[in-house]
This record gives structure tokens, sequence and C-alpha cells, in this order.
């Protein structure tokens, strides 16, 4: 028959119901990752405080999960693997799902495409129960010995529908696709020993951890590594009965993606393009642009307030009221990077080093020790080569300070400053080196934020009008934005054909250049539309570019109480370990590091 040509009309029938089933598979069942999820989480549901995962062939040949959980008895092992039963929804009320799993079509679902064995013992119960399901007719009932909790195998995975396997992907992307799964449920129950093994797989074995924040970090860190925990930052806040937990990273530790992204809800692992959303809003002027933060966050609220039903696989939610959690999300996530002040990454300095050890090993290889008569000081063209660092000279108090004041000063004391753009400072255990236009336009970037929101920002017109010639386009957008630049203190009017006439500026700049600052701004409105920016990122748009005209520019030699007030007011100002385009502003590199480079340790 052709493409254009119209079959005749078919009866309607009933389909078979083992295809009832295998149709319904695909609906829960994607890939092997997919069934381990379905099992681990009856197990959660059954109160399980141990759980033990073993794959083959990335989970195709062989699914293995065992758990100490509450069990089942032979009665309800019968019913487990026939559709639409389920011990979860008690009352049959779908707008209050308390457990993980509540479909009741996971174990059919997986028993329809596969070899199902089912081990399983209540508590109590002199004897367990197995029962075996072979893609899709349930097997009778036995006896077994069996310790209290249930054992699941599934075994050749998808045999009986090969166009399925077609659709996996290699091995090892399906093994690491059930440790991620995995590794989604452990993070929500730190309390519960997690075990994965298996060919062509590095395993692991997560021991319980302790049921507070402390807990639930060593949790993530056994996960996530140590980098983690050195660049977290606690989160918790509540707002009309939505609590938000968990930890989110400091903006300078960010990735290139979203995979170090993970949000739960009443302990469900979830994707949704809320959380995403919010995360965005939060981090909108600390991330460099096409970079993610690393947060791990967890939404608990009343049951009803929230429709987990929304996914097959239970992988999206929707809330009552999305806008609530929103603004929670954000506000929460501001407050903690408000909070964290000046800090930036750890590894930044240790990647400095890093890179210093490989440059001089490369650079120098096969010349330590070698003399050269050009670099030694009789040599007489070496005062001539001197004559070029002349101008390095220490800008500030180079004596040793009080070790009480470099407590109280986590940046230390400026002690020079090279190349008129970095500041040197030492502290107890280390040095700092700060960026000074970076951090300075931070600062400036934080004032005006602050005057902004109080409304306060106050003006100073210009002894002489300065007349800025630009672009049409530029001009019609500069004039389109008046309102928005007058709440900065920027008074722009028309002057004529292709000209704009600036009238006042903020007091808090100084020594502006009205050309180049309405030029960055007409070009920074042009982009906001072209992404149809809200009206809150334009407004931090425009902040920036104030902030960054007037910071203390590379190239200006600072005097030794301009760098150390710079230092303070670093320390306590929010975000500052990090400029408006979201490079770090500093980096610290501890002495014993040092040590190491010169072979003293």
């Amino acid at each position: 028959m052709g493409r254009g040509e119209i079959s005749a009309a078919m009866p309607v029938r009933r389909l078979d119901p083992m295809l009832v089933d295998r149709i319904a598979a695909g609906e829960v069942v994607e890939r092997p990752a997919s069934a381990v999820k379905e099992l681990v989480e009856n197990a959660l549901d059954a109160g399980a405080r141990r759980i033990e995962v073993a794959i083959e062939a990335g989970g195709k040949q062989l699914i293995r999960v065992i758990d100490d959980g509450s069990g089942m008895s032979a009665a309800d092992l019968a019913l487990a693997v026939e559709r639409h039963a389920t011990s979860k929804l008690p009352d049959g009320d779908l707008g209050a799902i308390a457990t993980l799993g509540f479909r009741g079509e996971a174990l059919p679902s997986i028993g329809s495409v596969a070899n199902l064995m089912i081990t399983t013992r209540g508590e109590g119960a002199s004897q367990g129960s197995a029962i075996r399901v072979e893609h899709g007719r349930k097997g009778a009932l036995r006896p077994v010995a069996q310790p209290q909790g249930t054992r699941v195998e599934v075994r050749e995975l998808f045999a009986a529908t090969p166009a399925r396997l077609k659709f996996l992907k290699s091995e090892r992307t399906e093994s690491q696709a059930v440790a991620d799964a995995i590794q989604r449920l452990a993070m929500a129950y730190p309390r519960v020993r997690f075990t994965l093994s298996g060919t062509g797989i590095a395993g692991f074995d997560y021991l319980p951890c302790a049921a507070n924040d402390a807990g639930l970090l060593e949790r993530l860190t056994q996960i996530l590594g140590k980098e983690f925990r050195a660049n977290a930052l606690p989160v918790d806040a509540a707002r009309q009965g939505i609590r938000l937990s968990g930890f989110t990273g400091l903006p300078t530790w960010h990735r290139a993606n979203a995979t170090g992204q993970y949000f739960f809800v009443n302990g469900r692992p979830v994707r949704d393009k809320l959380f995403a959303g919010a995360i965005r809003a939060a981090y909108v002027d600390h991330l460099p642009a096409g970079r993610y933060p690393a947060v791990v966050l967890f939404v608990t609220c009343d049951f009803g307030e929230v429709d987990v039903n929304v996914h097959p696989a239970k992988a999206e939610v929707r809330f009552r009221d999305p806008g609530l959690v929103r603004g929670l999300l954000i506000g929460a996530l501001k407050q903690a990077l408000g909070a964290a002040l000046y800090r930036a990454t750890p590894s930044l300095g240790a990647a400095a080093i890093d890179g210093i050890a490989h440059r001089s090993m490369s650079d120098g290889a096969g010349r330590r020790g070698e003399w050269h008569a050009d670099l030694s000081p009789a040599n007489p063209g070496f005062a001539e080569e001197q004559a070029h660092f002349d101008g390095f000279m220490p800008r500030a108090d180079a004596r040793t300070a009080d070790p009480q004041d470099m407590d109280a000063a986590p940046l230390g004391a400026a002690r020079a400053q090279l190349h008129e753009t970095y500041i040197i400072a030492q502290t107890r255990d280390g040095i700092v080196i700060v960026d000074q236009h970076a951090a300075h336009e931070r600062l400036v970037y934080e004032r005006l934020k602050a005057a902004r929101a109080k409304k306060s920002v106050e003006r100073q017109p210009l002894l002489i009008p300065a007349v800025v010639e630009l672009e049409e386009t530029a001009v019609a957008r500069l004039l389109d934005a008046v309102p928005l630049l007058s709440e900065f203190g920027l008074m722009v009017e028309p002057f004529g054909p292709g000209a704009v006439l600036l009238r006042e500026q903020p007091s808090l700049i100084e020594r502006l250049d009205p050309g180049c600052l309405l030029r960055d701004l007409a070009d920074a409105l042009a982009e906001d539309e072209r992404g149809a920016a809200p009206l809150e990122r334009c407004l931090d748009r425009v902040l920036a570019t104030l902030a960054c005209h007037y910071s203390v520019r590379a190239g200006r030699r600072l005097l030794p109480e301009e760098m150390n007030a710079l230092l303070r007011e670093m320390e306590r100002t929010p975000g500052t370990g990090q400029c408006n385009h979201g490079r770090p502003t500093y980096i610290e590199l501890k002495l014993a590091d040092i040590e190491r480079l010169f072979g003293r340790k």
C-alpha cells in the first residue's frame, strides 16, 4: 500500500493481555536503570536499611536487588506481580502519595519483558515464599528458606522484545545509568547502606550516615567526592509549609552542564524545569555564561501540595503553587550565596600550584643545576636587564603582621602590588593574590545593588552635560530604556539625530567616560532584546556595566592603605569571591604547597 492510500476499515478488537503488559512496560521500564530504580524504591518503601544491587552486561543479563526490609507474605507476593495491585495506596487517594512507588505496575511490567524471580519473607513468618514470572507467564508460589526481606532477580531483560534491545546503549553506558539511579536514591536516604557490584563497572559501598545535616554532607561526599564538601554551602529555608534544605556550590566551582544538579521532592529524585530555572535566576550574576553550579536540594512539603503522578517514570512533579516554590528556591539560594561573602573555591590555588609545577618540570627538564653566564650578576649586561624591574618596589609594609591580625583578616595583609594589577597579601598560612580590577568591580556592583534595593541611588549633575554620538539603533535602545536608566541615576535625553545627552550620573561613580559607558549599555540592551531577558536581568546587566566602568582598572598603582581597604571590604561583602562575569577575584596559595614547589617538603 502506498503512502497516500487509505487502508480499509479494520474491526476493533481487544489486545492480548500479555501484549498489553509489554506495552505498559514501555512506560515504566525504558532501560535497565529504570528497572533498578523501581526495585530499589520498593526496597526503600519496605523500610530497608541495607540494599545490595548486582548487575551483569549493564543490567541486560542480570539485575539482582537484595534488601532487609519488611518483606511480603505469600498472599501479598502473589498479588504483587498482578497488574494494578499495590500496597501503597491504602485509601486509593492519588493526591496523597506518601511512598516512592505507587503505580502498581513495576513488577508485572518487568516480568512481562524478562525472567523475574522474587523471593521474600515477611516479618514474623516461619518461612519465605518465591514466585517466577517468565515473560508475562506467572508460575506457582512455592515455599523457600529466606531471611527477612526480599530478593529480586531479573534475567534476560527485553529478551522477548528484541526491538527494545536495539535502542539500548553500550554496556558501560547502561551500567553508568544504573549507578546514577542508585546514587540519586542514596543521596535522599543517607541512613541506608547501598552497594553496587557487577561486571564492567566500578562498584561502590556507601556506609550508612547519621540522620542530620552532617550525615547528609557525609553521604554527598561519598558520592560526589571531597571537592563537593570543600565547596558546599548549606541551604535551609521554609515558607508556608514548604521546607528547602541541602547544599549549593560556591559560584567559583562550576561545570559545563547541569549534570551536577540534583533535586528531590519528599525524598523522590526528580528532574524539573522549575528547579533549573530557579537555579539560573539565583546564580545569574555569579557565573560565567554557559556554566552551571553544583547543587543538591531537597523540598519537603505536604503530599497534597505536589502531584507526582504526571510522568510514567515519576521523573517530574507538579506543585500546587509553583510560584511559591520558585520564590523559596531563589531567595534561599541567594541568602546562602550572600552568607558565603568572599569565599572562593579552595581548589583554585591547588590548580595554580599544579600548573606552576607542571610548567617548571616541562621547561626545566634536563636543565636542573645548569649555570648561564648571562644570568650571573658579574655579567655586564645583567644590570641592564634588571633595569626593567626597577618599578617593582614593595607597595605596602612588608613586615610580618601580628598573627592575631591574620586570624581576624582571612584575606591577610597587603604586602605588594605586581604590575599595577595584582595585590599580594600574606595570610597566616600562605599568600593571597587578588585581581584588583575584578575585586573592585564586584564591590561597586554590590554597592549599586544595595542602593537600588533601597531606592536611594544619589545623582550628581554634570557641570557640562556630555554629548555622545551613537548609531540610530543604539540611540533608540537608550531612549526606550530611559525609565530604567533613571533608576540608577543616569539621566539620558535625546540630542538630535544620532546623539544623546547625559545630564546626570550616580554619585557613587567618578571619572566616568560617558561615551564608552553609553555604548556598552546600548550593546547590553541589544543582547537582552535578542534573549528576551526579564526586567530583573536587564537591571543587573546595567548595574554590571556601571560597576565595570568605575572599578579600579588594571595598571593603576594603589597605596598600601587602598590595598588593605580593598581586602577588608572584600571580606565583608557578599559575592566577592568572583567578579560580575563569574571569574575568581583571588586565589590562595598555602605555604605548604609553595614549599613543595621548592623541594622544601
